[in-house]
């Protein structure tokens, strides 16, 4: 079950009036039946996150993963690549009986032509403030909407939500695609998969589609969908979180999805990203490599390939991160408690 806005037309008039006018517009939400992926289903996950890869090359590519003979690939097409320096790219998966499309979002390049904007919406998206990190990243920032103030570090809310919402910004180029696709295949179960910024995307774009995602090591992208005026369904009770189609799924030898690839000292800072936001939409399962198979935190650890040769190839059984049991794929959980840059103070200033 899934909840979906009455159109997006909608969704658009209450993000303008959020953002321009400050009021809240209360939307109508569809609760609605459809086929998702089973994410407690180990072979299912396994197959999504080889999608995931796919998105960062062409099919023939020495990285290029097989799936399942279910999926016609000869009917499947990449999209973004005919611009090199687009960022925005990917490949969109067909089913055989075309009852399912899953559209796969690329995350990060470090080094090629999409790296300069992956690591400009990285650091717009994920960061507290325009990656203003501190004074030595004066001539890194993003946009300017950092004020100065000598006892705090604060940021103008209304500055960041116009710096995200530019078109050059992925989310925008998401958001079309998306429209695309559902007007290709009015019949067809559309799914969202996608690694770090990726996931990230795949995540914002089902929470404005009410579409099932499933984010492979992705950054917090809760704050970005505040920042985005994003309406989102309420919770089913009162501390929970929106009720999105939203699965999360990463190991914690992995600093990014957990907020902790930080400090000036960190791979992170020193690539140039300011990676600080760890709260996710949806539930996330978390596969506990540290504890089960020794493994020491590591940003090396990010790469999609450790997820699925690694963790999710590996057959036996998991703690579920819960009742103190085992079982193939940990259980998924709300973040509820989670909460972002709170050393920072936002406002209109």
């Amino acid at each position: 079950t899934v909840y979906q806005p009455e159109s997006f037309e909608a969704i658009e008039h209450a993000r303008d009036s959020s953002r321009f006018e400050g009021k809240t517009i209360p939307l109508r939400w569809h609760e609605i039946r459809l086929f998702g992926p089973d994410v407690t289903d180990r072979h299912t996950l396994a197959q999504l996150a080889r999608m995931t890869a796919n998105a960062y090359q062409l099919p023939g590519r020495k990285k290029w993963y097989e799936v399942d003979d279910s999926w016609n690939i000869n009917a499947s097409f990449p999209f973004g690549w005919d611009n090199a320096e687009d960022g925005f790219r990917g490949f969109v998966f067909r089913s055989r009986d075309n009852s399912t499309i899953v559209l796969s979002i690329k995350g990060t390049t470090l080094q090629g032509p999409t790296s300069r904007k992956d690591k400009l919406n990285d650091n717009l998206l994920f960061s507290c403030c325009c990656a203003h990190v501190d004074f030595s990243w004066v001539f890194s920032t993003v946009c300017n909407c950092y004020a100065w103030s000598a006892l705090h570090k604060r940021c103008d809310s209304p500055c960041l939500s116009a710096a995200l919402i530019q078109e050059s910004l992925f989310y925008s180029t998401g958001v079309k695609l998306v429209k695309d696709l559902r007007t290709l295949y009015p019949f067809a179960n559309i799914w969202l998969v996608g690694h770090s910024l990726g996931g990230s995307l795949a995540s914002l774009l089902g929470s404005t589609f009410g579409l099932p995602a499933v984010a492979f090591e992705a950054p917090g992208e809760r704050l970005a969908a505040h920042r985005l005026h994003l309406p989102l369904p309420p919770p089913n009770y009162p501390p929970g979180l929106p009720r999105v189609p939203i699965t999360h799924v990463y190991h914690n030898a992995d600093p990014i999805p957990q907020g902790a690839c930080t400090g000036a000292a960190s791979l992170c800072a020193q690539a140039g990203y300011a990676l600080e936001t760890r709260c996710h939409l949806g539930k996330t399962i978390v596969y506990d490599t540290v504890g089960k198979l020794g493994w020491h935190v590591d940003v090396r650890k990010h790469v999609i390939q450790e997820m699925i040769l690694n963790v999710l190839d590996i057959e036996g059984s998991w703690p579920d991160g819960v009742n103190g049991g085992e079982r193939d794929v940990p259980i998924a959980q709300e973040e509820v408690d989670c909460v972002d840059c709170f050393k920072w103070e936002f406002g209109n200033f």
